[in-house]
């Protein structure tokens, strides 16, 4: 997810823009990251360790909701986040960081506005990859699975390295 407050105070569960549907994970993934210690583990995760923070939330969120993770569920939903992180989050996310350092000619004070809409933008790809990864959910129906074995099952599918005391942390924190 996006480092900073864009899931605190200015986006909150009962805050939905107009238009939108109903959603169950969003309101989760607000609710879980705004626990103290999640965001800067997520954020770990995602930058040193090459996981993708919605994704986890969402293996969560199907653990906690009685969903079935099991490996086709979950093969399906990283290719699904791993589509839409290549295609919108992360442009969105490099230009975001690199607007903090830089470009030099543009000044400062403008430069951090555009950031800053760059990052509502990065925050709205983020909860539309979780409203794709909703739909695109098992129903409920199976037994609540822990959510230590539902972060090291998702982080196995996804790959990379995410060390299991990290997994271990946020499925207490969670």
């Amino acid at each position: 997810m996006a480092a900073g407050a864009p899931l605190g105070p200015r986006r909150r569960a009962g805050g939905r823009d107009p238009g939108v549907t109903a959603e169950a994970l969003w309101p989760y993934a607000l609710e879980v990251y705004g626990r103290p210690g999640v965001e800067p583990l997520l954020l770990a995760l995602q930058d040193a360790r090459g996981q993708c923070a919605p994704y986890l939330l969402w293996s969560l969120w199907m653990a906690a909701s009685g969903r079935g993770a099991d490996e086709a569920a979950l093969r399906s939903g990283a290719a699904l986040a791993r589509a839409w992180e290549d295609a919108a989050i992360a442009p969105l996310r490099r230009l975001r960081r690199d607007l903090k350092s830089g470009p030099a000619p543009g000044p400062k004070p403008a430069r951090e506005r555009l950031r800053q809409g760059v990052g509502k933008l990065e925050l709205d790809a983020e909860r539309m990859l979780l409203q794709m990864l909703e739909e695109a959910s098992p129903a409920p129906g199976a037994a609540v699975t822990p959510s230590l074995e539902a972060l090291v099952s998702a982080a196995r599918v996804w790959g990379g390295d995410a060390p299991a005391s990290d997994l271990a942390r946020l499925a207490e924190l969670a």
